[in-house]
């Protein structure tokens, strides 16, 4: 099982050669691609060859290329995840509106539990008004539970003048981590053979990954507490290094200890399964002890 996130910093180039990515700067490192599992490209001063391209594919390895400024700004998404891609597509445009709005629902429920939990954990009054809007969540949360939610918990985690909208080192980490978030389970989203523009709530026309975007929802909370811990003046490598962690980090999930990598190969199965047999008690929510 894949495990390593592989981050290339500085000037490089990378080639496939007999099973392994071979990275040459002053001196030649060798990875064996069944080893990776998500490669982040931080650098634009790296070239990478068609073949190498081609096999972290193949392997399904998730590969994240970042700006100038070195944030995340695309990927590598494969046009064909699974053997029965077609067959998987054809069930996700099948879904009904009904068991898309009651997933999402089950969904928003658990990331302001999840929400809750990190504030209860932090001794912050305001989880008892969290799990107050988790009991007044209509069908679809049509009275915004959730963005009410949020506006209390950022609050609480990070202090009354706090916005998602300012410009500062919180807010860069919490995009980065949530980038590698999303990055995470659009891999799982094709490896399972479904596309990601297909979502459940999010309908944005222009947003590619809206699917995505939907279910990594619970798992928010998990950059959260990372961030609340650095509580970062500056964003740069070292900072970095520091979010990408919580990929390696411990939950429980379906009865056993997974790091959250494979939580979320777990979780995003379960959902799947959850959208084709209409029953959203098959989904599968980690928990953490925070």
């Amino acid at each position: 099982m894949s495990w390593r996130t592989v981050v290339i910093s500085n000037s490089a180039k990378l080639d496939y050669q007999l099973g392994f990515m071979v990275i040459r700067r002053d001196d030649v490192v060798k990875i064996h691609l069944s080893e990776i599992s998500i490669l982040i490209i931080e650098t634009t001063a790296v070239s990478l060859t068609a073949a190498l391209l081609s096999e972290l594919t193949k392997k399904k390895v998730k590969v994240i290329f970042c700006d100038e400024k070195r944030q995340p700004s695309s990927e590598l998404i494969p046009y064909y995840g699974s053997h029965d891609t077609s067959i998987k597509v054809k069930k996700q445009i099948g879904w009904t509106d009904d068991i898309k709005t009651a997933v999402w629902t089950e969904i928003v429920s658990e990331k302001i539990r999840k929400q809750a939990e990190l504030l209860e954990q932090r001794q912050l009054s305001e989880a008892n008004m969290l799990y107050q809007y988790i009991k007044e969540i209509e069908f679809g949360d049509a009275t915004n539970r959730e963005g009410h939610a949020a506006k209390v918990y950022f609050n609480a985690l990070f202090g009354m003048e706090f916005t998602r909208t300012a410009e500062n080192s919180i807010n860069a980490a919490l995009n980065y981590g949530y980038g590698i978030l999303l990055s995470a389970f659009n891999r799982e989203i094709t490896a399972n053979g479904y596309i990601t523009q297909l979502g459940l709530f999010h309908d944005n026309m222009f947003n590619q990954f809206n699917l995505g975007s939907d279910i990594m929802e619970p798992f928010r909370p998990i950059v959260d507490n990372m961030v609340r811990i650095m509580m970062p003046e500056k964003f740069e490598h070292e900072e970095k290094m520091k979010v990408l962690k919580i990929l390696q980090d411990e939950v429980n999930i379906a009865g056993r200890k997974e790091y959250v990598n494979n939580a979320i190969k777990i979780y995003c199965r379960s959902i799947f399964d959850a959208l084709n047999d209409n029953d959203t008690s098959l989904i599968k929510f980690y928990k953490n002890e925070l």
